[in-house]
C-alpha cells in the first residue's frame, strides 16, 4: 500500500477506472475515502464493488471505516 511503487496510496487490485474516479473526486488518501459511504463512492463512474471488496481491508488496517450512509428518518 505504499505510493512508491504504485504511484497512489491505495492497496494493490484496484482497477484503472476505480483509481481514475477517485482522482476526479479529489479523493488522494485513504483517510479521504474513510469520509465517504460505500453508497456514495459506488456512485462514481467507474468504481464498482470490487473496489469496496478491496479498500475495507485496508481501512480496517488503519482503524478507519467507510462513512455510515445516511438513512431515512
Amino acid at each position: 500500500m505504499t505510493e512508491a511503487n504504485s504511484g497512489h496510496p491505495f492497496p494493490p487490485g484496484m482497477s484503472r477506472p476505480a483509481l481514475q474516479a477517485l482522482e476526479v473526486a479529489g479523493i488522494t488518501t485513504l483517510e479521504e475515502i474513510a469520509r465517504h459511504s460505500e453508497a456514495e463512492l459506488l456512485k462514481l463512474h467507474g468504481f464498482g464493488p470490487k473496489s469496496i471488496r478491496i479498500l475495507r481491508p485496508a481501512l480496517e488496517q488503519i482503524g478507519l471505516a467507510f462513512a455510515e450512509s445516511e438513512k431515512k428518518r
